[in-house]
């Protein structure tokens, strides 16, 4: 314990060390801030099966370059991949001018994914110089060619994941014995080594993590000097649970309010799969590009959008078509994305808000996405004086602004729409000041009788009125409690506004509370304790059809666990009996699972299917008194495996659902 404690200081302080050398903390961010947008590359020995293996195809959700792990090839099979890497239509220059033509200001490179596989000249063998016929190393080139054209650079390397070397398998589970051996001995001889020769030879600007299961601190701490010696790197929170990194990673999605404080990049695919797969059509719309990268940035983050090059070294026609339609748009708009903060609007109905400081002014980007259309733009709670406004396509057009009581009004009919978003400019002197429409907090979204809310802000000397039958609030509307209970005869709307001196100055929020009649139990002879489950072994990208799937095993659990998998991956596990209601109310139910689950209750469905880490969903549901019918499906591809069922009712906590509420004939 004392040298596990020696090594996580040795950690914390090598890593404090590479963030504070070289001048303020913060400095080696700026450029990363100012960037916003960036390629990520997915390439390796993958881009060959393309998502193919002896006649099986990946199925929907399963991507590309987890091949080796979800049809569970032996290293034996899958090494001599190498022999047909031959990528001699690759060109890094394409690759970088690509993504500055799309107005990415990054790119990230997969050094080594989880198959072990370097795109790099290592000591380890397996790699596309010395084992390929290729023979030239193409991390060097792209290093070279974002060098060549200003390009900030990063590499992707999985550190924790690892096919194809033994003892690097220990987080997918092993299929094949040739896997078999120490982790840490793998970390000893391969990552932690490889770590050192792309730092040294490529001297990347990001050093972006992968899959840290099965990482501890004490195996995080071997990489500490390495990293030490290069202060100004930026490495994100994937090494090791519990280091928290330079920035944030959410995947293949945009959460709701980005990571206020927090440096963050959302990393997505083009469409389903991050390496090449040729059976994969399912790509996003231009429109959904842009309009995801408007809305990352108005949440203060970064996009880091993914192409996966054929095993020719060819980035897909469809991606290279989006890109550069994301950097037409960009042409004529990057001003509003590069170096811009979150929004200070909490909500804007038709579309997102950036802002910057620049020469003097305070610049608010306004993203258009739902044009008007009688040419009259609403701007909720902005207190601040507008000077000018005008279309950032065409700065000679000056705006009309008015106040409109708590909202301004900006005439845009002589506005030409753009493909995608319409950006407007506001420019003041003023700091940016808005006043957001109040919260309106209910503990569930439905009711039986009775409905309880709070309406809260954070606008000082206002005050708060409300009306609940569909009317704007006035100031003769009712004023807030801390909380408002009301009996209503049928689901209501609850509007609310903020107050000073007699006038809104806010926004206007709203939420809808459903009235619900609440769902009968069942009455079942000869219950006994526990639910009954089958369980399952098979690989899925999704929850299947159990129904026509044969179960490997059967028997009675206590709880909602996972203790009877015979295996740590591809298996699933479905329960079923009755859940004891206490009392006649509105429960919320909390159903946390990786990889996916869905849980029904007396017909009703919470469905958390998919391949992901630990993610959790929940529904609020009004139920009587009694036993009701319940299921819980969970299924597991690879990695880490978790299942959760937890509940709460009014006045209660949540907890997780007891063994003595659960019983099966």
């Amino acid at each position: 314990m004392k040298n596990l404690n020696r090594l996580l200081l040795l950690f914390i302080f090598l890593f404090q060390l590479q963030s504070s050398k070289a001048g303020k903390p913060a400095d080696k961010m700026e450029w990363w801030k100012e960037a916003r947008f960036g390629m990520f590359v997915h390439w390796g020995l993958y881009s060959i099966p393309a998502g193919e293996w002896n006649g099986r195809k990946t199925k929907i959700g399963e991507t590309t370059e987890w091949i080796q792990c979800y049809m569970k090839i032996p290293v034996a099979d899958y090494k001599p991949l190498v022999a047909q890497f031959n990528p001699t239509q690759f060109n890094a220059d394409d690759f970088v001018l690509l993504a500055k033509e799309a107005g990415m200001k990054y790119i990230v490179q997969t050094a080594k994914h989880h198959e072990g596989f370097a795109m790099f000249k290592s000591s380890d063998p397996f790699n596309v110089v010395d084992a390929t016929p290729y023979k030239k190393d193409i991390v060097k080139a792209m290093a070279d060619a974002c060098k060549k054209y200003g390009m900030h650079f990063g590499l992707y390397y999985s550190q924790a994941q690892d096919w194809n070397h033994p003892g690097g398998a220990a987080c997918s589970g092993h299929w094949d014995a040739a896997q078999e051996g120490s982790f840490d001995k793998y970390l000893d001889d391969v990552a932690v080594p490889q770590i050192a020769e792309i730092l040294s030879a490529y001297q990347p600007e990001i050093l972006w993590w992968d899959t840290p299961c099965e990482m501890t601190r004490e195996r995080a701490a071997k990489f500490a000097p390495i990293l030490a010696k290069y202060p100004n790197l930026i490495v994100n929170n994937r090494l090791c649970e519990g280091i928290p990194g330079d920035l944030e990673t959410p995947e293949q999605f945009i959460p709701a309010t980005g990571y206020p404080g927090k440096n963050w990049e959302s990393c997505m695919t083009m469409n389903g799969t991050w390496g090449y797969g040729a059976n994969d059509h399912n790509w996003k719309s231009s429109e959904v590009l842009v309009r995801n990268l408007i809305d990352i940035a108005s949440k203060g983050g970064n996009y880091l959008l993914n192409v996966g090059p054929t095993s020719l070294g060819l980035i897909p026609g469809p991606s290279i078509e989006r890109l550069k339609e994301v950097g037409a748009w960009m042409k004529t708009n990057g001003e509003a994305i590069y170096g811009t903060t979150a929004s200070p609007f909490r909500r804007l109905d038709w579309g997102r808000c950036t802002i910057k400081k620049a020469g003097g002014k305070n610049l608010i980007y306004l993203h258009v996405f739902d044009f008007p259309k009688d040419g009259i733009l609403w701007i909720p709670g902005l207190s601040s004086k507008v000077n000018e406004a005008y279309a950032l396509k065409n700065r000679n057009t000056k705006l009309q602004v008015e106040p409109a009581g708590n909202y301004l009004k900006i005439n845009v009919s002589k506005v030409e729409m753009e493909k995608f978003a319409t950006v407007i400019v506001l420019e003041t002197s003023d700091e940016v000041v808005v006043y957001n429409a109040p919260e309106i907090n209910a503990e569930y979204s439905i009711f039986i009788d009775k409905a309880s809310f709070k309406l809260t802000t954070d606008i000082p000397n206002c005050v708060i009125r409300f009306t609940t039958d569909g009317s704007i609030p006035t100031n003769e509307s009712t004023v807030a409690d801390v909380t408002n209970t009301i009996s209503a005869p049928s689901s209501f709307v609850v509007k609310a506004l903020c107050f000073r001196k007699g006038k809104a100055i806010s926004g206007l929020a709203e939420k809808s509370i459903s009235k619900e009649e609440p769902v009968s139990g069942v009455v079942v002879q000869q219950t006994k304790p526990g639910l009954q489950y089958s369980y399952f072994e098979g690989i899925w990208g999704q929850l299947p059809d159990f129904s026509v799937l044969k179960p490997l095993g059967k028997g009675i659990a206590q709880s909602i666990d996972l203790t009877m998998k015979k295996r740590n991956a591809d298996y699933g596990i479905v329960f079923t009996g009755y859940l004891i209601v206490p009392e006649t109310g509105v429960y919320q139910f909390y159903l946390s699972s990786n990889d996916g689950s869905k849980m029904i209750i007396s017909e009703k469905t919470l469905s958390n299917d998919g391949l992901h880490g630990m993610e959790e969903k929940s529904m609020d549901i009004a139920l009587t008194k009694g036993l009701h019918p319940i299921e819980i499906q969970y299924f597991q591809a690879g990695g880490s495996d978790d299942l959760k069922l937890e509940w709460k009712t009014k006045g209660k906590d949540r907890i997780v659902i007891d063994k003595s509420y659960l019983l099966h004939q």
